[in-house]
């Protein structure tokens, strides 16, 4: 029996996701999608073989196994936590906003859901969960990002710091994950999953840089740890339809939700 799939969000993510599975992927189905203009994400399903209903984000969790969440940070627990009391599989895309919300892990302990977090953009992240299983020494992370990827964030706002106009790199953040993830919920999803497959949200090292030099979203990790060191570069080519989203996000999510159904699983 296939998967049954509900998707909450039907924006940059949440549509490339959901045409993935309407096209065909062997052992998913997609059971429904959620959106706050439901009259738009039932049209922007016209070209779908097999539309699926658009419903209130609370409901997903009733007519689906599986609940991927494509959403703002603001509404991330309505769709976590039915998904969480259902005992589905959460799947989070604002990994960011899972950190201020560890009590849904206990909860889903107690319920027997199972939050799943996919790659995205975190080149690496088997080798730091491996890492992990001895001792991690240190780790950090350098972000890079356009001005316009950044602005609005509530770290910049509370703080009056301007990335418009800017005609050098401006380091605009430097603290922990877990700091930067209050900072920065639309920004940081890389470095929250590094902490959460690492040594943790408070000891994972944060710097976010506004550069008007560079065009993708760069990250560098460095990792020091009792079996390897390692360092990490990545360029992601930020969407055109939102800058704060990158086009790798998409992908890594789809081939997350096939690893689950797959025969040959490549990979931890």
């Amino acid at each position: 029996m296939a998967l049954r799939v509900g998707i909450g969000g039907f924006g940059t993510i949440g549509r490339e996701v959901a045409a993935a599975i309407d096209g065909g992927i062997e052992g998913l189905a997609l059971a429904a999608v959620s959106a706050r203009d439901a009259a738009r994400a039932e049209a922007r399903q016209a070209g779908f073989r097999t539309p699926v209903p658009v419903v209130p984000l609370g409901e997903l969790a009733a007519c689906s196994d599986l609940v991927l969440e494509c959403a703002p940070a603001a509404v991330f627990e309505d769709v976590a936590l039915p998904a969480i009391e259902r005992a589905r599989i959460f799947m989070p895309t604002s990994v960011g906003a899972l950190l201020p919300r560890m009590h849904l892990v206990d909860r889903a302990k107690q319920t027997g859901a199972r939050i799943v977090v996919p790659t995205g953009a975190l080149l690496g992240l088997d080798a730091v969960k491996a890492a992990a299983e001895g001792t991690i020494h240190r780790v950090t992370m350098v972000t890079r990002k356009p001005p316009g990827g950044l602005a609005g964030a509530p770290h910049l706002v509370e703080n009056g710091i301007e990335v418009d106009g800017l005609t050098e790199a401006k380091c605009v953040f430097k603290g922990s994950a877990r700091e930067g993830a209050r900072g920065f919920p639309a920004n940081v999803n890389v470095a929250a999953a590094l902490s959460l497959a690492g040594i943790g949200p408070d000891r994972t090292e944060l710097e976010i840089w506004a550069d008007p030099d560079v065009d993708r979203n760069r990250h560098r990790i460095e990792v020091e740890a009792e079996a390897v060191r390692f360092t990490l570069e990545i360029a992601g080519v930020p969407s055109e339809e939102n800058p704060r989203t990158g086009k790798i996000v998409a992908p890594s999510v789809i081939a997350c939700l096939k690893s689950l159904t797959q025969t040959l699983r490549v990979g931890t």
